[in-house]
């Protein structure tokens, strides 16, 4: 087996944004690193506190139904890329502030800084790989929107953590969200110096690149499939109807039942995970893979992409089709090594279980409640399938759709 740590070679974008990798994606393997992934697992994205945002799950997707029945009583297109990007900010700005930075002026530069964000994180840095050509990201404005987003969101970052701190109260545990339980971390911390500002501003900044763009891919192409696939769609609905009923709308507990829905989910992660090459990776000491020397401090590139459609492991790997993971225990929780959307091993995401529980409430509740067409009697097989390329990949276009009220 591989051992290995953080990026390597240095992304030199990647840590100036996250406070010199005080995060925990990019930490480099050691003692800060384990810190952090303990804080991560057992603190912030514990089953435990995973199951006590639900009802924030359920609150936000509540509201994503009344926005998409709006547009179908005014016989408008439904833009669901641009719903599954609110909805995803809004859920991790809940869990991790308290509230939502959506409405308004500041709303709208909030959201801007997301993107850009998200998107120097993807870019090509020629720097890092042939050090003395760095020069070119002055010409073409690289280092500038590197500087624009670290500042912005580092002022946004302190006047939060300043806001918290001035108004800190007990809260109850059940109450707190990711800022309360890192400045109660800091507070009880035997060594204060060991989870200072930076390191909570570079968690939350890991949740927020996890948490949102991540989600927000897997639904688009969650919904994209269905509508390609007709009779999946059907199977879907058909499942969560019949166990939902007629009530107002579909809890977690209905979407345990849900088998053929998260089958649906998987197949979909299958064929689209989130970031196709995963988190670049370096080797730690010198190993062979079969037959290939691999040294030490070399950069390893997991193509999650390939594997989830490798002829070897699945059959008809082109093909979507649920089904087969009703045949199969495989699952992506990083135990099965054809299927790993979301990472394997002690560097997979901490993140899994959020990610799938928003996934599913948001797709069962949509299923539940409306039925979906194209516009203008578009068919199937005409639904554009292009990739847009970045970190994580969207479509290329966004994901318009007629939504029609189900009638029980």
């Amino acid at each position: 087996m591989m051992s290995y740590s953080r990026t390597g070679p240095d992304s030199s974008i990647a840590r100036r944004l996250l406070y010199d990798f005080k995060d925990l994606s990019l930490a480099p393997y050691g003692e800060y690193w384990r810190q952090m992934r303990s804080i991560c697992v057992a603190q912030l994205l514990s089953s435990k506190r995973v199951k006590l945002f639900q009802s924030i799950r359920e609150e936000e997707t509540a509201l994503l139904l009344q926005n998409v029945e709006l547009f179908s009583s005014r016989s408008l297109q439904v833009d669901l890329s641009e719903l599954f990007s609110g909805l995803t900010n809004d859920v991790v700005c809940r869990i991790s502030f308290g509230k939502k930075y959506r409405e308004g002026d500041g709303g709208r530069k909030f959201k801007k800084l997301l993107e850009e964000f998200g998107a120097v994180l993807g870019v090509f840095n020629v720097g890092d790989f042939i050090p003395w050509l760095g020069w070119i990201n002055y010409l073409t404005g690289l280092n500038a929107r590197v500087e624009w987003v670290l500042t912005e969101f580092d002022r946004f970052l302190d006047e939060v953590i300043e806001e918290f701190q001035a108004k800190r109260v007990a809260v109850n545990e059940d109450k707190m969200n990711f800022v309360d339980v890192l400045l109660e971390i800091q507070k009880n911390s035997t060594d204060g110096a060991s989870i200072g500002r930076d390191s909570i501003k570079a968690i939350i900044l890991d949740m927020f690149a996890a948490g949102t763009d991540t989600t927000h891919t897997a639904l688009e192409w969650t919904m994209t499939e269905l509508l390609k696939h007709p009779e999946a769609m059907k199977k879907a609905q058909d499942e969560i109807r019949r166990i939902a009923g007629s009530k107002n709308g579909v809890t977690q507990d209905d979407v345990e039942k849900t088998p053929y829905l998260k089958a649906v989910i998987k197949e979909s992660l299958r064929l689209h995970p989130p970031i196709p090459m995963l988190i670049p990776r370096e080797s730690t000491e010198d190993v062979k893979v079969q037959g290939y020397d691999i040294l030490a401090k070399t950069r390893v590139i997991i193509n999650a992409w390939a594997i989830g459609r490798d002829a070897s492991s699945w059959e008809k790997p082109e093909e979507f089709r649920p089904e087969r993971f009703l045949e199969s225990a495989v699952d992506f929780k990083g135990n099965d090594f054809q299927f790993i959307p979301f990472g394997a091993g002690r560097r997979g995401c901490p993140g899994t279980a959020f990610a799938s529980s928003l996934i599913e409430i948001t797709l069962a509740s949509l299923l539940h409640k409306f039925n979906w067409a194209l516009p203008g009697g578009a068919k199937p097989e005409d639904l554009d399938m292009a990739e847009a390329p970045g970190l994580a990949i969207h479509r290329k276009f966004p994901l318009l759709v007629i939504a029609t009220p189900h009638s029980f």
